[in-house]
């Protein structure tokens, strides 16, 4: 799969700018704040429906527009047209493929997969469990629609029995705690899905950690990657076992009004030659096991899906020393289509180096393709 052409039209800093990429390395050349991430923004909105920062749809319209527009063609197979629309006034924005509104975000999910790596990924190995359930669930959902379903099944539960959680205290009525019951059977039902289908996938994915991990920093460090269920599980279970401890807590849930037990309170382990990244690891450690987290990421997805996604790089060598930077660039070229961000050519003669690779400098959101 490969994006050959965007163009984007009050997005952001942007106004009018238009792309023709390469099928293999493509480079965002550009100072800070002149609209280099932006374009990978534009191109993760067409992979997914969505951006990538916490932007609002109307903060991303340009100040001199009144709507914004991003469109892009995809070629596989077969090719496939992509447009993403918004103007205020309206209730959301719009996603057309092929010229047709497409309502269901869980219909294009997975149809162009994409990986994306940022200076943000830091949070993976440095921050709180939420971002690593976030990035297991993001591979799983481009992976498998079944798990996109049960995903999105699971979070209206959590929802919906939060607020009844919230009711039962206040009100303390006999009929609320039979709608209780009925969600619990939601809960389990979706999110045993969930922790199963979790540790099928730490179970092959340790193997492309260790692959990644190796060729990006070869001198003999051991990665691994585990995976810890909610408390008192594992990560293999049942319906059953899911209820049971569901019931344990259910009066400390309803003293808290909160939900305390299943995948929403999952965690993933990464360690280095047996010592717990997050507490003991150094920076170097830290960065090369968020960037190989992303290579093998693009791996199992190309391997599941049978389509090679985008992979998008924002500024990754400002952090990275020469042979992480030299090792990485080199796995560049093994891939498919990759775009990345670069303040300067301080890593240029490492990474480019086919005639095939196209450069773009970008100014006050203008690109100039390099002769």
């Amino acid at each position: 799969m490969a994006l050959e052409h965007v163009e984007l039209n009050n997005f952001k800093i942007h106004r009018k700018t238009e792309f023709d990429f390469s099928d293999r390395l493509n480079f965002l050349v550009g100072g800070n704040g002149q609209g280099k991430t932006t374009v990978l923004e534009a191109i993760y909105f067409l992979c997914t429906t969505k951006g990538f920062r916490n932007s609002s749809d109307s903060e991303c319209i340009n100040f001199d527009g009144n709507n914004f527009e991003i469109s892009g063609k995809f070629r596989d197979t077969i090719s496939n047209d992509v447009r993403v629309y918004f103007a205020p006034g309206e209730s959301r924005r719009t996603y057309f493929l092929d010229g047709k509104p497409v309502y269901r975000p869980s219909s294009i999910i997975g149809k162009f997969p994409v990986v994306l790596l940022t200076p943000e990924d830091h949070e993976l190995t440095q921050g709180g469990p939420g971002g690593r359930r976030k990035f297991v669930d993001a591979i799983l959902s481009q992976a498998s629609e079944y798990y996109l379903g049960c995903l999105l099944d699971y979070g209206k539960v959590l929802k919906h029995r939060s607020s009844l959680l919230s009711q039962i205290k206040v009100h303390s009525r006999q009929e609320y705690l039979s709608q209780l019951e009925v969600w619990d059977e939601k809960l389990v039902k979706s999110g045993t899905v969930l922790i199963n289908k979790r540790g099928e996938f730490i179970e092959e994915f340790a193997e492309y950690i260790t692959t990644a991990y190796r060729r990006i920093f070869p001198d003999g460090e051991i990665p691994f990657i585990g995976y810890e269920p909610f408390p008192g599980a594992a990560s293999s279970i049942n319906e059953s076992f899911f209820m049971e401890k569901l019931l344990q807590r259910r009066n400390e849930e309803l003293r808290r009004e909160s939900n305390l037990t299943g995948p929403h309170r999952d965690d993933f382990i990464f360690s280095v030659d047996n010592k717990n990244l997050k507490s003991f690891g150094s920076q170097g450690q830290h960065k090369t096991f968020q960037v190989a987290l992303r290579f093998a990421q693009y791996y199992y997805l190309k391997n599941v899906t049978g389509k090679k996604p985008l992979f998008l790089l924002d500024d990754i060598y400002s952090e990275l020393d020469k042979k992480r930077a030299f090792n990485i660039s080199g796995y560049l070229n093994d891939i498919g289509q990759s775009f990345l961000t670069m303040t300067d050519f301080s890593n240029y003669e490492q990474v480019v180096n086919q005639s095939s690779d196209k450069v773009f400098y970008v100014k006050e959101g203008q690109a100039q393709r390099e002769n």
